[in-house]
């Protein structure tokens, strides 16, 4: 009898020792010392070896909604001819004119309250998740509400959703049904302002927050009000001035974005667009896309775009 040939080793698994190797013959201390963007650059590397060695289901789940660009307020209507009509007798009174007045709107009464930190560097989608669910009364602010939401990941992963694994948009929505708050869209818009003004009129008719993915879509943010110079449900030209921000990232500082700031501060519309970038990033990643802009492969509904998680259902 011939015996059996010993296992050979999965080329995958020697690539990956491979690398391993060579991050080792290197040392770390420049990735620990961030030198030179190293970090970051580490970080990627390690999860594309991590989904390299364990990729994520490739399973279906929630669209992404393409929002096509609203119409320009500019545009003029087609005139219509109206035919001659005798008047009443007694004529219906004209509606009472809308006043435009400015609105500060938030969902949240104590920001610091609902505010949870994610527990590593990793976990800004998952705080943001407990954050929402905190605001509604279906969470609480502890590491410990945040570590059981961190570790059902598996059950809502899927490749069309994170080509790196884990946590993407589909999964934080799926995240917030299984714990009773279902109806959170993914919605991208082609144009940074409609996205902002669609997510306050989600806030402002769903008394919800809105969940937003800036550093092109690498963070996780969730809104809990905006300031506008007139209610967006009723002026369509309503210009929204900034938003309020609850960043699962502070106290940190990143090498990129600058410091984080405190729970419910009150982002300008500079600030947002530095965030969320418009053009491109900040110096040296000028080069980088507006919106959304992943280094690890194509989000076809995604890519250039302004990603949001949107409420679709009131809060009862």
């Amino acid at each position: 009898m011939n015996s059996r040939s010993p296992r050979r080793v999965p080329r995958r698994w020697l690539f990956a020792l491979l690398i391993l190797a060579f991050l080792f013959a290197t040392g770390f201390t420049v990735v620990r010392a961030n030198v030179l963007g190293m970090g970051e650059r580490f970080d990627r590397l390690a999860s594309r070896i991590e989904t390299f060695v364990d990729p994520p289901p490739d399973r279906s789940t929630l669209p992404t909604v393409v929002v096509t660009p609203a119409p320009s307020l500019t545009a003029s209507p087609t005139p219509t001819l109206a035919p001659t009509v005798r008047p009443s007798a007694s004529p219906t009174p004209s509606p009472t004119p809308l006043v435009r007045t400015a609105v500060d709107i938030t969902v949240v009464d104590d920001h610091d309250a609902v505010f949870t930190s994610q527990i590593t560097d990793k976990d800004c989608a998952v705080a943001a998740t407990q954050m929402v669910l905190t605001i509604l009364g279906l969470g609480n602010s502890s590491n410990a509400f945040q570590t059981e939401i961190h570790d059902r990941i598996g059950e809502w992963e899927s490749l069309d959703d994170s080509l790196n694994g884990g946590w993407g948009p589909a999964a934080v929505s799926l995240a917030l049904a299984a714990y009773g708050e279902p109806g959170y869209e993914i919605r991208a818009y082609s144009s940074y302002t409609d996205a902002l003004r669609d997510s306050a009129i989600a806030i402002s008719q769903m008394d919800k927050p809105v969940v937003m993915f800036p550093w092109w879509g690498a963070h996780t943010w969730v809104m809990t009000g905006f300031r506008a110079d007139a209610d967006p449900t009723l002026f369509a030209d309503a210009f929204i001035s900034g938003a309020y921000i609850l960043d699962p990232w502070y106290p940190r500082v990143s090498s990129i974005w600058g410091p984080s700031d405190g729970p419910g501060n009150f982002e300008n519309l500079a600030e947002l667009e530095r965030n969320w970038p418009v053009h491109g990033g900040p110096p040296p990643y000028e080069a980088i896309g507006p919106g959304w802009t992943r280094p690890e492969g194509a989000y076809p509904d995604r890519d250039g775009r302004f990603v949001v998680l949107i409420p679709t259902t009131p809060r009862s």
